[in-house]
């Protein structure tokens, strides 16, 4: 049969003087809109209108092929009952493809005006094909439909058939005859409902309509549940309307289905439609019914809407049941009402509805995304003791919510429960731990984790294979990371966006910016769109290395494909601000307002740092001020910025004045801030505000950190306060701040400076026991003052060299 299409398409097209005529006739194509398609649609039908056969063609702007379909319907129809059909098919089609930016162009002068007029009421067969085909254009974003002129030219060249796309439509609906025995299969395929692709179930319904009798609605009813679970909503929408017009009266089921469809379509106006019609034709609606209803609002976030109609089912004596309960305590739930749904999870059993384990997982799922997990396990064992048996989906919450709380060990413990009640762990209960340890750093027991994955026959996904590249790539194991990487394609599992990002971000910070710039190469070769993360990995690289140049004919692009966030402009503004090219950082910073975009708080303080920075005060103050303005709180971390600033200028009044602003908001300044004022009055020689301050931490309940306890101590030193700078030196360790390194050299400085060699020498052995090194200040005051002492040089040396080596 394929052999006699292609050569009726070869005979149709070899017909020299048929195509120049055609050719001479066709009005010239006319281009959607950018960014839109347009779908050329047309049928035809026999001679005895008992065959309808249709095609339509999908080109873009530019005018290139994107993709046709074609199709026949064996059922006798009126001329504009088939074009509204073949629309209605269009419709579908492009939908399902995912396009929502479409021009229709159909030469049914009728049907388009029928289609463009709001006000239309028509209960005919073509009427109710017009107002299916309506419901499906709401469901676009965009979408038109226009009259397109045929020529008479066309039909006089190639006789009654239009074209030979159409010639070979026709054909298939007349050469489209079964056989005995597959009349049986299709029959059973539709009774069974048994089919696994759509085009097997569209086969079999075709055949099916065109029975004598007609099947009942019960087995249509079946056919069209099975559509539904294939996640079929447009072709069942579009099957239901064929049904009816053949004569077939819809049941409770049967409408129970639709509106299921609708609200999977986000429809649920459309849903509450056939609810209507349901009590027109004195149908008693049913729990599903009620149910179904309250879970298309509740997916369509109209959360007050769908607790109304439950009052109200209730209040016209209707009984919710479990799964009427679940599907509002998910509602809730998703909708951030948790303790809404735990009252209502209370008040089930006083209505004489027991909770499920789908019921229990709503609210568990949704603890632990609050991070309200003790709630969670305490839900989780009163659940146990009702005999309610969890699921790996319980599980997996669980795991989740131990897992961002940082408490492994738990998540470990959870695991091993789950496999002794005979519950096995799922790839998302594998992914969620390895991903845990791989974030603290443990990337050799998630590495573990996963080799126990594969070996109790778990398949990794993309997710799992993201999460242990990133934490390889993180504890600096990126050869690692590429063999897992090919070890992932290996396995058939194609890298998505975030597995290129996690690469891209790696190698810019290693400085290997061209070979991430080759990674956005084989992206778009594999098929897969860089997205603004990957470009602003890409520039943040760019920046980090002073490529300011590259990173700015990078933004330039994206600003031009309208992909640049607020993060591209502050990555952009960062790289300025280091380059010292703190004008062009302040044009972008700007630009950003003209392009409709609001500054957030790092923006805000990267600009602010860099005005400091260049020596421009006044500049950073005014900023500061602007942020305040345009609605954008100031943080603990604007306010040490601004003090550190303040104090690097000399300006200490101003930054502590900035300080009693901190202290009577409800911000708590924290020890960095502390930090930045001790180092900014002991600069400005006013040691004894630094040692107020540095004692009013401890008054506070505050613990110094080494950072905090080196500024006191420098701040000492350099005012000559030796012994003082030696007592905080020792406190630090009876305080549980164990000196570092700098520590050891600030105060080693101090005794050098003030030529107390042999306690230098004291410090000197201590810090090498401690494996600590001298720094180059320490180096440079013992040659210039301890020439002659060979022991301290020698201790010096040796410890440097082993440090080196």
């Amino acid at each position: 049969m394929a052999l006699n299409f292609l050569q009726q398409w070869r005979g149709a097209c070899s017909d020299s003087t048929s195509c120049t005529n055609v050719v001479s006739a066709l009005t010239v194509w006319s281009p959607p809109p950018q960014g839109w398609i347009k779908v050329n649609i047309d049928a035809s039908l026999n001679s005895q209108r008992s065959s309808l056969g249709f095609g339509c063609v999908v080109r873009d702007t530019n005018g290139r092929f994107m993709a046709a379909k074609a199709g026949c319907f064996c059922s006798q129809m009126e001329v504009n009952c088939a074009e509204a059909m073949t629309f209605r098919e269009a419709l579908s089609w492009i939908k399902e493809c995912g396009w929502d930016q479409v021009l229709f162009e159909s030469d049914a002068q009728v049907l388009v005006v029928s289609i463009n007029n709001v006000s239309l009421d028509d209960l005919s067969p073509f009427g109710l094909l017009v107002q299916d085909c309506k419901l499906l254009l709401s469901s676009y974003e965009e979408a038109r439909c226009s009259f397109i002129h045929s020529h008479l030219q066309l039909q006089g060249a190639i006789g009654t058939i239009q074209s030979p796309f159409l010639f070979l439509f026709t054909n298939y609906c007349h050469s489209s005859t079964s056989t005995l025995e597959d009349a049986r299969f299709l029959t059973n395929n539709f009774k069974s409902a048994s089919f696994t692709h759509i085009d097997d179930a569209i086969a079999s319904f075709n055949h099916v309509i065109h029975k004598h009798p007609l099947p009942s609605r019960v087995p249509f009813n079946r056919f069209l549940s099975a559509l539904v679970k294939m996640k079929q909503y447009h072709t069942v929408l579009s099957m239901s309307k064929t049904i009816e017009l053949l004569g077939i009266s819809h049941d409770v089921y049967s409408l129970n289905i639709l509106i299921n469809c609708f609200c999977r379509l986000h429809l649920v106006d459309f849903g509450f439609s056939v609810f209507g019609k349901m009590l027109k034709f004195g149908l008693e609606p049913t729990t599903v019914t009620f149910t179904t209803l309250i879970n298309g609002l509740c997916k369509g976030s109209k959360f007050d809407k769908a607790v109304e109609f439950f009052d109200d089912m209730v209040a016209h004596g209707y009984q919710p049941d479990v799964y009427t309960y679940s599907t509002m305590i998910n509602g809730m739930c998703k909708f951030g009402k948790t303790n809404v749904a735990i009252g209502l999870l209370k008040g089930m059993a006083d209505r004489g509805c027991e909770p499920n384990v789908v019921t229990y997982n709503a609210i568990i799922d949704a603890l632990c995304k609050d991070e309200l997990v003790g709630e969670a396990l305490e839900l989780f064992s009163q659940r146990r003791n009702k005999g309610i048996s969890p699921n790996v989906i319980t599980y997996n919450s669980l795991i989740h919510g131990v897992c961002k709380l940082g408490q492994k060990n738990q998540a470990l413990a959870l695991m091993n429960e789950m496999v002794e009640q005979n519950i096995l762990p799922n790839v998302y209960t594998f992914s969620v731990l390895i991903d845990a340890l791989c974030k603290d750093g443990m990337v050799s027991e998630a590495q573990n984790t996963f080799n126990v994955m594969v070996q109790r026959g778990v398949e990794p996904d993309v997710v799992t294979y993201n999460s242990l590249i990133d934490g390889l790539c993180i504890s600096d194991q990126f050869k690692e990371a590429l063999a897992l990487l090919k070890e992932m394609v290996g396995r058939n599992i194609s890298p998505d966006v975030f597995t290129f990002n996690i690469l891209i971000d790696t190698l810019c910070k290693k400085g290997l910016v061209s070979n991430a710039q080759n990674i956005i190469k084989i992206m778009i070769q594999r098929g897969v769109e860089p997205d603004v993360v990957n470009y602003n990995s890409l520039m943040d690289g760019y920046c980090l290395f002073n490529q300011i140049d590259k990173a700015r004919k990078l933004f330039d692009l994206m600003v031009t494909n309208e992909i640049a966030d607020i993060f591209s402009y502050s990555i952009l503004i960062n790289g300025y601000c280091k380059c010292k090219m703190i004008d062009d950082a302040k044009e972008i910073f700007d630009e950003m307002y003209h392009k409709g975009l609001v500054p957030d708080a790092v923006t805000y303080h990267t600009l602010i740092k860099g005005m400091f920075q260049a020596g421009r005060p006044q500049n950073a103050k005014e900023l500061f001020k602007d942020m305040c303005s345009h609605g954008q709180q100031p943080n603990i971390v604007t306010f040490s910025i601004m003090i550190d600033g303040l104090c690097s200028q000399g300006n200490l009044d101003e930054a502590l004045t900035l300080l009693k602003k901190i202290e009577e908001s409800q911000l708590k300044p924290d020890l960095v801030t502390y930090c930045i004022l001790i180092n900014g009055m002991c600069k400005a020689g006013k040691i004894n505000d630094a040692k107020e301050l540095f004692s009013s931490l401890f008054e506070n309940g505050l613990r110094p950190n080494v950072y905090v306890y080196s500024a006191i101590m420098k701040g000492l030193c350099r005012e000559g306060l030796i012994d003082e700078a030696y007592k905080v030196f020792r406190d630090m360790e009876k305080g549980g701040c164990l000196p570092n390194n700098c520590c050891y050299n600030i105060i080693i400085q101090g005794f050098l400076k003030h030529e107390d060699l042999p306690k230098a020498a004291e410090l000197i052995n201590e810090m090498v026991d401690k494996g600590f090194s001298a720094d180059a200040t320490t180096i440079e005051l013992v040659v210039r003052l301890l020439c002659n002492d060979d022991l301290i040089l020698r201790l010096l040396k040796v410890r440097n060299e082993g440090s080196a080596n």
